[in-house]
């Protein structure tokens, strides 16, 4: 259980509300498991791998952003991360006093700031990223390989949905595509 009620508590409790009401309940229910499935996912990530390494799954992700990418503008690395500008800042100077990463003036623009890993970070990185990914296996044993990829594809579609803007359609992975994952 990740919150004071089951899953099924949950939904009887939101069905009870909105009944008569006029609304998607197949729309919410995928969103609403969405956002539950992605909260359980960072809280146990955060307890079982990420408190070994003293982070939190902000800047766990701040450092899979730099580490992805390299060198990195700041406000990229914020958009990526899907935090703001602010957020980024203080989860920087977290990082930073301890070691992990630099920041440094853009070589053309002293209003812009670069991201970089240090090498202690790029090692923990490396070590932190294997121990975080046998979890994810954890996480989704109960799928198919099939399913893992039907989830996959199905969230890529969402999140292309969103990029794109409202009323466009993602374009179609075709059969037996294997979805990229991001």
């Amino acid at each position: 259980m990740t919150g004071q009620y089951t899953l099924d508590q949950t939904e009887h409790a939101v069905a009870e509300r909105l009944a008569g009401l006029p609304v998607d309940r197949a729309a919410m229910a995928a969103v609403g498991s969405l956002y539950r499935a992605a909260g359980a996912v960072r809280n146990h990530f955060e307890r079982t791998v990420l408190t070994e390494y003293d982070l939190t799954w902000t800047g766990w992700v701040v450092l899979w952003v730099v580490w992805v990418w390299n060198d990195i503008e700041s406000r990229h690395a914020a958009s990526e991360a899907g935090i703001t500008k602010s957020t980024l800042t203080g989860v920087v100077t977290t990082l930073e006093n301890r070691g992990l990463m630099q920041r440094r003036t853009h070589p053309t623009d002293g209003r812009r700031v670069i991201l970089s890993l240090t090498g202690k970070a790029s090692t923990m990185m490396t070590e932190l990223f294997t121990r975080l990914n046998a979890r994810e296996v954890e996480v989704l044993q109960g799928l198919s390989a099939q399913e893992r990829e039907t989830l996959t594809t199905a969230l890529r579609k969402v999140v292309l949905q969103l990029e794109q803007g409202p009323g466009t359609a993602p374009p179609p992975v075709p059969p037996g595509a294997r979805p990229r994952i991001s």
